[in-house]
């Protein structure tokens, strides 16, 4: 999932932060836009979920449906909310109780930012 997201920022959508837990995964991002405009949330998350899947299921040498069909969106509607998104995505590690410390969590990504 790590690369899969990676590899897929600035094509159709621009990653801010994204934490993998144990049984899913939160995602911060933006759509980004062709000459037809903006690439729509569904497109992006099958780009996403098909390129994961298709990794997850080749390592696991099977095949079949990795993810569920639904995601659970929310459009923060300035830079602060998203902020506090980002913030909230960085801590789901610690609320689950798989670290004290959010910092300590290997499977979290946040975009670098001028300050």
């Amino acid at each position: 999932m790590f690369q899969s997201l990676l590899q897929g920022n600035g094509m159709k959508f621009r990653l801010h932060a994204f934490v993998v837990m144990p049984d899913h995964v939160h995602l911060a991002l933006s759509a980004l836009a062709d000459d037809q405009g903006p690439f729509g949330m569904p497109e992006i998350m099958q780009g996403i979920k098909g390129a994961s899947a298709h990794r997850v299921n080749r390592i696991m040498q099977r095949k079949g449906p990795v993810w569920q069909e639904e995601s659970f969106d929310h459009v923060p509607r300035s830079y602060e909310s998203l902020e506090v998104e980002v913030e909230y995505i960085r801590q789901n590690p610690v609320r689950a109780g798989l670290v004290e410390r959010a910092e300590d969590y290997p499977w979290f990504w946040e975009e670098e930012r001028i300050k």
